[in-house]
C-alpha cells in the first residue's frame, strides 16, 4: 500500500490541508493549458506549474496566460523537481516523453499522460511512478489560448493503474484529479481503449462520414444544403486536429476497425428494414436505441452523496490498484481515496469515498467477495 498517512480529504467529511504542489506539464495546449489554468485556480497549494512545449512561441504564450508559472527549456528541465508530471503532448510522442520525464524526475513522483489511448503506453512504461489517464474533456478547437480552467468540471477523467502502481502514487493522482473538479475512474488499460473506440473515436470517424455525406448533395448539384441542429449536434467534431486523431486512430487501431464494422452492421439491419418498408422493425430498432441511451445517461450519478468505506489489507505492491481496478470494471464510480498505514506498516486501511448508497452496496459485495474486511466508516 505504502500509504501517506494523509487526513481525511477536503470537501467530504472535514478538513484537510493539502502539501505544496509543484506541477510540471508536458505539452500545453487546449488539455495541458486548461491543467495549469485549473491547478491554479482551484488548488491554492500550487506553488509552481513548469511547462515544456517546443512548439515556437506556445510558453511565452502559457505564461502570458498564466497556465504556466515558469517556461522550461526541455522536458527534464519541467519534470526534475515536480511533484506531478501530466505529459499532454500527441499521442505519438507520449512513450519517448514518459521515458525523458520519468528518467529526470524525483522518486517519489507521480507521472501521468492525457492520451485517449492507454494499452501501448501502459505496454512500453514498466515503472510504478507512471499512471496513465485520459480525461474526457475537450473542445473543437486546439491551442493553449483556448485553454480553460473549467475544462474539466464534473467530466469524467480515466486512470489506468497496473499491479505495478505504487499506492501513494494513485493515491496522489486522483487527489490531483478530483482538485481539477474532475471524477476520476479506474479501469484496466485494454477496457479503456474498447469503450473509447465506442463512445469517442467511432462518433469522429461516423461524424467525418456525415459531413462527407451531405457535401456530396452538393457537389451533384442539388441545390443548398439546409443544416439543422440535429446535423451539427452530430457532426460538430468532424474534422477535428488530423495530427492528433491520426495518432488515435493508428494506435487504438484493434478496437476501432471492430467496432467500425460493429456499426456497419447496424446500418446494414436499419437499411434493410427500410428497404423492405417494415415498420415494425423500424419502429423496434428506434425504441431499443431509445432505452439503450436511456441506461447509458442513468450510468451518471450526478449529486450522489458520498458514502465513505473503510477496507483494511496488508501492505503489498498493487492491492490499491486491484481494488480501485475491480470497482472501475463494476462501473463503481471511486470519489475520493486515502491511505493511512498501520504504525508497523505491515497492514493498513484504505478509506474511499463512493458515489451513492446503491454503489456502496454493490463496493461492500465485491470488497468481501475479493477476500477484503470492509466496512462503512
Amino acid at each position: 500500500m505504502n500509504g501517506s498517512g494523509s487526513d481525511t480529504p477536503s470537501g467530504v467529511t472535514g478538513e484537510f490541508s493539502p502539501p505544496p504542489l509543484r506541477l510540471a506539464l508536458i505539452g500545453v495546449g487546449l488539455i495541458g493549458g486548461s491543467v495549469g489554468l485549473a491547478a491554479r485556480s482551484r488548488m491554492p497549494e500550487t506553488t509552481e506549474i513548469a511547462g515544456y512545449d517546443p512548439t515556437p512561441g506556445v510558453l511565452d504564450e502559457a505564461v502570458k496566460l498564466g497556465a504556466i508559472t515558469r517556461a522550461a527549456t526541455s522536458v527534464e528541465d519541467a519534470a526534475a523537481d515536480a511533484d506531478v508530471i501530466v505529459l499532454a503532448s500527441p499521442v505519438g510522442t507520449l512513450v519517448s516523453n514518459a521515458r525523458s520525464a520519468l528518467a529526470a524526475a524525483r522518486h517519489d513522483a507521480v507521472v501521468t499522460d492525457v492520451g485517449s489511448t492507454k494499452r501501448e503506453i501502459v505496454a512500453a512504461i514498466d515503472d510504478p511512478r507512471f499512471i496513465g489517464g485520459h480525461p474526457i474533456a475537450g473542445a473543437e478547437t486546439s491551442g493553449v489560448e483556448h485553454a480553460r480552467a473549467d475544462l474539466f468540471e464534473e467530466s469524467t477523467w480515466f486512470v489506468t493503474p497496473t499491479e505495478n502502481s505504487t499506492g501513494v502514487g494513485l493515491e496522489r493522482l486522483m487527489r490531483f484529479i478530483r482538485g481539477l473538479g474532475a471524477q476520476p475512474h479506474a479501469l484496466e488499460a485494454v477496457a479503456h481503449d474498447r469503450l473509447l473506440a465506442d463512445i469517442s473515436h467511432l462518433p469522429h470517424v461516423l461524424a467525418n462520414a456525415l459531413v462527407t455525406q451531405a457535401a456530396d448533395s452538393l457537389k451533384h448539384g442539388e441545390g443548398a444544403v439546409v443544416v439543422g441542429p440535429s446535423f451539427r449536434d452530430a457532426t460538430r467534431v468532424a474534422g477535428a486536429n488530423s495530427k492528433i486523431w491520426r495518432d488515435i486512430y493508428l494506435s487504438n487501431h484493434d478496437a476501432l476497425v471492430p467496432a467500425i464494422d460493429s456499426v456497419i452492421g447496424r446500418l446494414t439491419e436499419f437499411r434493410d428494414a427500410v428497404n423492405r418498408r417494415d415498420g415494425d422493425e423500424i419502429v423496434r430498432l428506434n425504441e431499443a436505441a431509445r432505452e439503450d441511451r436511456k441506461t447509458l445517461l442513468e450510468q451518471e450519478l450526478v449529486g450522489a452523496e458520498a458514502v465513505e468505506l473503510r477496507v483494511i489489507v496488508q501492505n503489498e505492491p498493487g492491492v490499491l490498484a486491484k481494488l480501485t481496478l475491480e470497482l472501475g470494471k463494476a462501473g463503481i464510480n471511486i470519489v475520493d481515496l486515502a491511505l493511512a498505514p498501520a504504525v508497523d506498516r505491515r497492514s493498513g486501511a484504505i478509506s474511499l469515498w463512493l458515489a451513492g448508497e446503491e454503489s456502496a452496496e454493490r463496493a461492500v459485495a465485491l470488497i468481501e467477495n475479493l477476500g477484503f474486511p470492509v466496512a462503512r466508516a
